[in-house]
């Protein structure tokens, strides 16, 4: 599904892109559009700057205080994209890319993309738990969970040639 969804958007993005430039220069006229394209392009490369520093401090931060910095990671991610996508000529990604970088937008971003990903989990563990079956322990206990109690199976046999060597000790 990931790489339909993929090629889809790499297709129809550029097409997208330039019906909306389009509109927008027949709309206010094709040196007004350029200027404001570039116009986006410098907003966007020094709102880039300005959050990158923040989100790279908050991440060493985080980093020094011995915690999982799961939000910082997400930040960092999110401007890391958020720039690409500014730096890119266009309306629509630009607007993405304001969304992805823009402090006030960037958690609601965040917690949407968050959901998003632990629904996926979700599934794929549900998915591989009708697949498999329940593998009993396989991610391990957690943090202040005790070991769980090793299984003895008893497997029945017999014996078919006793050892002398080990029934004398």
């Amino acid at each position: 599904m990931l790489p339909v969804a993929l090629f889809l958007a790499f297709l129809l993005l550029p097409v997208l892109e330039i019906y909306v430039i389009i509109q927008v220069g027949e709309l206010i006229g094709g040196w007004p559009t350029v200027a404001l394209l570039l116009a986006e392009s410098i907003l966007g490369a020094w709102i880039i700057r300005y959050e990158g520093r923040r989100a790279w401090r908050a991440l060493k931060e985080a980093f020094g205080g011995g915690g999982m910095p799961d939000r910082e990671l997400a930040d960092a991610g999110l401007v890391l994209v958020g720039g690409v996508l500014l730096l890119t000529p266009g309306f629509v990604t630009d607007l993405f890319g304001f969304l992805f970088v823009l402090p006030f937008t960037r958690p609601l971003v965040r917690l949407l993309l968050s959901r998003y990903v632990a629904r996926r989990v979700s599934t794929a563990r549900r998915r591989a738990t009708l697949r498999f079956g329940d593998l009993g322990g396989v991610y391990g206990p957690g943090p202040g969970e005790p070991e769980p109690e090793p299984e003895h199976r008893v497997v029945r046999g017999e014996v078919i040639e006793e050892d002398r060597e080990t029934d004398r000790r």
